[in-house]
């Protein structure tokens, strides 16, 4: 069985059958059967060396069957994550823009390489596997709850961890801030118990700028959501927003919109989950 198992794998070393999906995962799921029985039921090093390695091969077969445009996504997305953990490992900085009466609250700082971003700071009753299904698994039903935004779609998935997509703002009160659309790459991660969404401005095929709708531009943004260390059924939220509203719109309004927006967006995802506990409690008839 092992002689077929790499001239298996042997195969899907020429180009013109790497291209085949198929027989890269075949080979794969070879070489893991063939090593499991080779292993037999004692501890074996070099099978454990040789099981590291068919991950990383593992790994190399997946990256090689992106194109270079989805490539460049997942780049992108990787990138936007990093810079963002970053900006939210510095602590020192932050000046308080608002805090609200339940404790919600907004701070800001400048940097050299980005600009003005905000950071979202509150604490949320909910499991943080709860508000991931929520932010990630219904990103699109987004628009049925927060009423900052108007429409959230995915035109496009990368793997399991990125997809690219399109967002429509609603206008402010009193139409300050018109409505304004967005394309965004985003990933999500998990990072033991912690959740990341991360995303930044890109282009996309399917989605030119609109006429009529100013294209903004935001990035990098990030929400993480890790366990309250007092209480690990709850979250501790955090929302990086960095973004140009473009136009020709005072800094001091937009500073005041995207604190507002913030504070808002933590109040309205509140709402939404206590209504996803009511509908799982009300009984059937």
């Amino acid at each position: 069985m092992l002689p077929a198992t790499f001239k298996l794998c042997a195969g899907i070393s020429y180009r013109h059958m790497r291209n085949m999906t198929c027989l890269r995962k075949n080979a794969m799921v070879a070489i893991h059967h063939e090593l499991y029985r080779l292993a037999g039921p004692g501890p074996s090093n070099w099978i454990s060396q040789v099981h590291r390695r068919s991950s990383l091969l593992s790994s190399q077969i997946q990256e090689n069957s992106y194109n270079e445009e989805e490539m460049s996504y997942l780049k992108q997305g990787e990138d936007a994550l990093q810079k963002a953990i970053r900006i939210l490992s510095e602590q020192d900085g932050w000046t308080t823009e608002t805090v609200a009466a339940n404790g919600d609250k907004v701070l800001s700082k400048v940097l050299p390489d980005v600009g003005k971003v905000f950071k979202l700071e509150v604490m949320l009753e909910q499991h943080p596997d709860d508000l991931y299904k929520e932010l990630v698994g219904n990103m699109e039903r987004m628009g049925e709850w927060n009423p900052n935004v108007k429409e959230v779609k995915i035109l496009q998935k990368i793997g399991q961890d990125t997809m690219i997509t399109h967002e429509v703002s609603a206008e402010t009160p009193g139409n300050v801030v018109g409505p304004r659309d967005f394309v965004s790459v985003r990933c999500a991660k998990r990072r033991g118990s912690t959740c990341f969404l991360a995303g930044m401005s890109t282009q996309h095929p399917k989605m030119p700028e609109q006429r009529g709708v100013v294209r903004a531009e935001n990035g990098p943004t990030c929400i993480v959501m890790k366990p309250c260390a007092e209480d690990p059924n709850k979250t501790k939220f955090t929302w990086l927003l960095s973004i140009d509203l473009k136009g020709w719109i005072p800094k001091t309004i937009i500073n005041k919109v995207l604190a507002q927006t913030q504070v808002d967006f933590a109040s309205h995802l509140r709402q939404r989950m206590a209504n996803n506990v009511s509908v799982e409690m009300s009984p059937a008839w």
